[in-house]
């Protein structure tokens, strides 16, 4: 083959490449384990709008299925992609890992690390706060054991945890008030009475995980509302339709004024294992400016298998 054409076609394949690596990998979307099958009247299921809502208020369950992993030993994998402005990735961090829970003790055993790009500060810490709240989050909550604990930590003892507190809230328990946050606060609590008429609810029936039939009820800003009146633009939510546990869920927060520019999706799927729920899956995209801090780029996924006892 003629050099000019090998080169040629290096070229391209390296351009399409190096376009490849710019595109954000994980974008979350309504819960993608679902088949709907159609559109219900709930009525026709002896329900009504405020079954679900009560439901959705009332809660606690994901953040007991991350009480509940605890108790377990499980194969977890974890990736983070950090952006620059440009949308390109910067940073990466890989973990594989088996948790093993015996006796009361607790041990992480990797069985694959890798981290590359901008992802440190010099004095090891990560670079950006989002990375920062999801081993908060997430790597803590695999080296300690199951144990009672409410999901709000009560009067908080610094700034930081005072922050750490209102992402607990927005990820466990969205729809409720989360005080503190500057022109957001009273829009989060989106069935308040002067929230709910900014919002239309949708239901659906259809099959989750193969196998369990579920309703899937999703809140999503109306057409005719501004931007500007509503923080969360979709709250979607999956029911086990024989039990009304809450299986799955997808958050939209979008926010931008001249104070904070704020974009967040994220979905949260559990499974069950030995009659507990338990967490399968967390993807986040998330894109945030807010004062004193720099801009923050972030997507993750996190796959939790294999839960043995």
């Amino acid at each position: 083959m003629d050099k000019k054409i090998i080169l040629f076609l290096f070229f391209i394949t390296t351009a399409y490449c190096s376009k490849a690596q710019q595109q954000k990998p994980f974008n979350p979307d309504t819960i993608r384990t679902i088949v709907i099958d159609s559109v219900i009247n709930i009525r026709s299921h002896r329900l009504n709008t405020q079954d679900f809502i009560d439901a959705v208020l009332a809660d606690t369950g994901f953040y007991q299925a991350f009480r509940n992993m605890k108790k377990y030993s499980f194969i977890g994998e974890n990736y983070i992609y950090t952006y620059d402005k440009n949308n390109r990735i910067n940073g990466k961090v890989y973990r594989k890992f088996k948790r093993i829970e015996a006796g009361g003790k607790q041990t992480i055993e990797y069985i694959a690390k890798r981290d590359s790009g901008n992802v440190y500060k010099k004095d090891g810490k990560y670079q950006l706060y989002t990375v920062n709240m999801f081993d908060y989050i997430f790597m803590n909550a695999y080296k300690t054991g199951y144990g009672s604990g409410s999901m709000i930590s009560g009067k908080p003892d610094s700034k930081d945890q005072s922050y750490k507190d209102k992402l607990k809230i927005l990820i466990f328990a969205p729809g409720h008030r989360v005080d503190g946050i500057p022109f957001i606060s009273s829009k989060t609590e989106i069935f308040s009475p002067d929230m709910r008429p900014l919002y239309d609810y949708q239901f659906a029936r259809g099959t989750y995980l193969d196998s369990i039939p579920v309703y899937r009820f999703r809140v999503v800003q109306k057409a005719s509302t501004s931007n500007s009146d509503v923080v969360i633009k979709e709250l979607t939510t999956i029911f086990d339709m024989r039990t009304f546990q809450i299986l799955g869920r997808y958050v939209n927060i979008q926010y931008h004024n001249m104070f904070i520019d704020l974009d967040v999706k994220m979905n949260m799927e559990l499974d069950k294992f030995d009659g507990d729920l338990v967490p399968a899956k967390v993807t986040y995209q998330g894109d945030w400016n807010i004062p004193f801090h720099k801009d923050e780029k972030v997507s993750f996924l996190i796959v939790q298998k294999e839960y043995t006892k």
